[in-house]
């Protein structure tokens, strides 16, 4: 099954399990926007996911691989340790809610281009 799909299908589930993640975490950020010591929750990819590709870089030609590296990509989740509260919250609602507005479009984005490779997809199988 993986031959059909490219690696660029790959990285949209990559990307859409990342910002399902991130939404998931962003929510979480703002329901506990007033409990006391909280500290926000923070989904990285970008930056293991460039490293490892740089890595990849490194080595010889039959070891380079992309699909490899995307099969390979995870993201990560850390709490952030600054807070300017006096409660110890570090939850910023209105900076949350930006994010979660940038995530959605994201989001949204991703969707759209999965549901048009797919049609693509479905066109050739029909031999259309």
């Amino acid at each position: 099954m993986n031959s059909i799909f490219s690696n660029s299908n790959l990285m949209m589930e990559k990307s859409m399990d990342f910002l399902w993640r991130k939404q998931a975490a962003i929510l979480d950020n703002i329901s506990n926007a007033e409990t006391p010591n909280y500290k926000p929750k923070v989904v990285t990819f970008e930056e293991s996911f460039r490293e490892k590709l740089q890595n990849a870089q490194r080595k010889p030609a039959p070891a380079r691989s992309v699909r490899n590296v995307l099969e390979n990509a995870q993201f990560s989740v850390e709490k952030q340790q600054e807070s300017t509260r006096m409660d110890e919250n570090g939850v910023n609602v209105g900076e949350q809610s930006v994010e979660m507005i940038r995530n959605a479009y994201q989001l949204q984005y991703v969707m759209r281009s999965i549901s048009d490779d797919l049609a693509r997809i479905r066109m050739a199988v029909r031999g259309q």
